[in-house]
Protein backbone atom coordinates (compact mmCIF):
# COMPACT_ATOMS: atom_id res chain seq x y z
CA UNK A 1 0.00 0.00 0.00
CA UNK A 2 1.39 3.69 -0.73
CA UNK A 3 2.29 5.74 1.98
CA UNK A 4 1.58 9.57 1.49
CA UNK A 5 2.85 12.17 4.05
CA UNK A 6 0.68 15.53 4.50
CA UNK A 7 2.19 18.84 4.62
CA UNK A 8 1.25 19.07 8.30
CA UNK A 9 3.18 15.78 9.07
CA UNK A 10 6.62 16.51 7.40
CA UNK A 11 6.12 19.88 9.03
CA UNK A 12 5.85 18.50 12.72
CA UNK A 13 8.70 16.12 11.34
CA UNK A 14 10.77 18.98 11.02
CA UNK A 15 10.04 20.83 14.33
CA UNK A 16 10.54 17.86 16.84
CA UNK A 17 14.09 16.88 14.44
CA UNK A 18 14.99 20.64 14.75
CA UNK A 19 14.27 20.70 18.42
CA UNK A 20 16.11 16.96 18.94
CA UNK A 21 18.72 18.15 16.46
CA UNK A 22 19.43 21.55 19.46
CA UNK A 23 21.20 18.89 21.78
CA UNK A 24 22.47 16.26 19.41
CA UNK A 25 22.83 16.06 15.79
CA UNK A 26 23.13 12.64 15.26
CA UNK A 27 20.50 11.79 17.42
CA UNK A 28 18.10 14.17 14.85
CA UNK A 29 19.17 12.14 12.21
CA UNK A 30 18.57 8.54 13.71
CA UNK A 31 15.14 9.98 15.05
CA UNK A 32 14.03 10.41 11.27
CA UNK A 33 15.06 7.79 9.84
CA UNK A 34 14.00 5.25 12.26
CA UNK A 35 10.19 7.15 12.59
CA UNK A 36 10.28 6.92 8.81
CA UNK A 37 11.53 3.19 8.74
CA UNK A 38 8.13 2.65 10.98
CA UNK A 39 6.01 4.81 9.50
CA UNK A 40 7.55 2.52 6.06
CA UNK A 41 6.12 -0.86 7.85
CA UNK A 42 2.48 0.02 7.42
CA UNK A 43 2.75 -0.70 3.24
CA UNK A 44 2.28 -3.88 5.19
CA UNK A 45 0.78 -3.91 8.07
CA UNK A 46 -1.74 -1.02 7.57
CA UNK A 47 -3.95 -2.23 10.20
CA UNK A 48 -0.88 -2.37 12.55
CA UNK A 49 -1.85 0.78 14.50
CA UNK A 50 -4.61 1.09 17.57
CA UNK A 51 -7.59 3.34 16.70
CA UNK A 52 -7.41 6.90 17.75
CA UNK A 53 -9.65 7.43 20.86
CA UNK A 54 -10.51 10.38 20.25
CA UNK A 55 -11.75 9.43 16.59
CA UNK A 56 -13.38 5.87 17.14
CA UNK A 57 -13.67 5.50 13.52
CA UNK A 58 -11.42 2.52 12.25
CA UNK A 59 -10.10 4.11 9.23
CA UNK A 60 -8.15 6.73 11.83
CA UNK A 61 -4.98 4.74 13.58
CA UNK A 62 -1.72 6.10 15.52
CA UNK A 63 1.27 4.16 15.47
CA UNK A 64 3.71 4.79 18.80
CA UNK A 65 6.89 5.92 18.03
CA UNK A 66 8.41 6.79 21.71
CA UNK A 67 7.35 9.87 23.11
CA UNK A 68 5.25 10.68 19.65
CA UNK A 69 2.05 9.59 17.88
CA UNK A 70 2.09 8.84 14.30
CA UNK A 71 -1.83 9.33 13.22
CA UNK A 72 -2.95 7.97 10.01
CA UNK A 73 -5.98 7.02 8.03
CA UNK A 74 -6.25 4.10 5.75
CA UNK A 75 -8.55 3.94 2.46
CA UNK A 76 -6.78 3.08 -1.26
CA UNK A 77 -3.72 4.44 0.26
CA UNK A 78 -1.96 5.09 4.17
CA UNK A 79 -1.97 9.15 4.43
CA UNK A 80 0.14 10.45 7.50
CA UNK A 81 -2.03 12.93 8.78
CA UNK A 82 0.09 14.23 12.15
CA UNK A 83 2.67 13.48 14.51
CA UNK A 84 2.25 14.57 18.08
CA UNK A 85 3.84 14.41 21.42
CA UNK A 86 2.06 11.42 23.01
CA UNK A 87 0.64 13.46 25.67
CA UNK A 88 -1.34 15.68 23.60
CA UNK A 89 -4.77 14.73 22.44
CA UNK A 90 -5.96 14.58 18.65
CA UNK A 91 -7.80 18.02 17.74
CA UNK A 92 -10.33 16.84 14.94
CA UNK A 93 -9.19 20.35 13.14
CA UNK A 94 -5.65 18.17 11.94
CA UNK A 95 -8.13 15.43 9.93
CA UNK A 96 -9.20 16.73 6.47
CA UNK A 97 -12.84 16.29 5.83
CA UNK A 98 -13.15 12.64 4.64
CA UNK A 99 -10.47 11.14 7.27
CA UNK A 100 -13.04 10.15 9.50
Amino acid sequence: MKIVWSPLALERVEDIARYIAEDNLDAAVRWVDDLFDTVDRLADFPKSGRMVPEVESPRIRELIFGAYRVIYSIKDQIDILTVRRGSQLLRVSELDDDAT
